[in-house]
């Protein structure tokens, strides 16, 4: 309820909430709230919600993005530490974060989901390296880490070991939620915007462009819809289920179809605008972003096979290996 509270609040201005603390608020802070001690509830979320602590999420790795549980970053015991080695990409935030919910495999000898953990890492102790990467739209959001013999104290395990599947799934379902429920503000500005555009280029009364606007704005507001139900059973103490993936797809669906629009719009000016041409640039970067959509918090084919198994009841799909020793199968590269 505070979440909705602040994004309604500061919809009118340009405040880094959305952009820098939706892991924090969105992903991360439920996952400690869910399955963290009180002395780690204590020591992070007051300063989660007042904004001195930044946090991202460290499960993708260059082998292990779809299938998750195929992550090879490895946590072993020393005493009362954990030493982490390994490789982590497309980490959002994490090169201005303070700490990481981080997934990592403590015991290579059960089954793939069966023998992760997870913990929470302070991005500034020794042995961690981040390295932003450079995106189509010219931003640096996205960070490979690496993981060099990183000592974590035992304190710092969120759940069991070895549960950390659960408690990855916790986060994984407060993402899709968190990205697809339809409560950006920059969403419903760049509907406003894409009407504003389409009358200063005389396009408005373009029957196609009509349609299309229509069909935009009627998405918008769908999944302005699944996001009020989705919040409505969080707030009633419900666990996110598979209709964050159903968010999720109409959300990146939604994004493709107003870029693409905004650029048949726009035109020539997607590609050259005057110096004092504020709109043109906001659509070049909204046609680059958008592919993103489709990927971050999941791909548009994992939702599928989500909403496929939860929803519609199909049969899960073939996985060779599921119940094996995690040693025991191939690399994939």
């Amino acid at each position: 309820a505070h979440e909705v509270a602040l994004a309604t609040a500061a919809a009118p201005f340009d405040l880094p909430t959305g952009f820098i603390f939706s892991i924090t608020f969105g992903m991360c802070g439920p996952t400690l709230l869910a399955h963290g001690t009180g002395e780690q509830k204590s020591r992070h979320v007051r300063q989660m919600l007042s904004g001195e602590q930044i946090w991202c999420q460290l499960f993708s790795e260059p082998g292990a993005g779809s299938d998750l549980a195929a992550i090879r970053s490895s946590a072993v015991r020393d005493g009362d530490h954990w030493v982490v080695n390994g490789q982590k990409v497309w980490s959002s935030g994490a090169h201005y974060s303070d700490y990481g919910l981080l997934l990592a495999r403590t015991d290579p000898e059960r089954p793939k989901h069966r023998g992760l953990t997870m913990f929470v890492v302070d991005m500034r102790s020794a042995g961690v390296t981040i390295r932003p990467l450079r995106q189509i739209n010219g931003d640096e959001h996205f960070n490979e880490v690496f993981f060099d013999g990183v000592r974590i104290h035992q304190d710092q395990m969120v759940g069991g070991v070895n549960d950390g599947w659960r408690t990855a799934i916790t986060t994984l379902m407060n993402e899709r939620v968190s990205l697809g429920a339809g409560g950006d503000p920059d969403q419903q500005a760049r509907v406003e915007a894409i009407f504003g555009l389409a009358r200063a280029n005389g396009r408005y009364d373009d029957p196609v462009v009509r349609d299309r606007l229509a069909k935009v704005y009627s998405e918008h507001s769908i999944i302005g819809l699944i996001g009020e139900r989705i919040r409505d059973a969080v707030l009633r103490g419900v666990d996110p289920g598979p209709e964050g993936s159903v968010a999720k797809l109409a959300t990146a669906r939604f994004a493709k179809n107003l870029a693409e629009l905004g650029a048949d719009i726009a035109g020539a000016q997607l590609s050259a605008w005057d110096s004092d041409d504020a709109r043109s640039p906001m659509w070049v970067d909204v046609l680059l972003s958008a592919p993103a959509r489709s990927i971050a918090g999941g791909t548009d084919e994992v939702q599928r096979n989500i909403v496929a198994e939860r929803v519609l009841g199909l049969p899960r799909e073939p996985e060779p290996g599921r119940d094996k020793p995690f040693s025991d199968l191939p690399v994939t590269r």
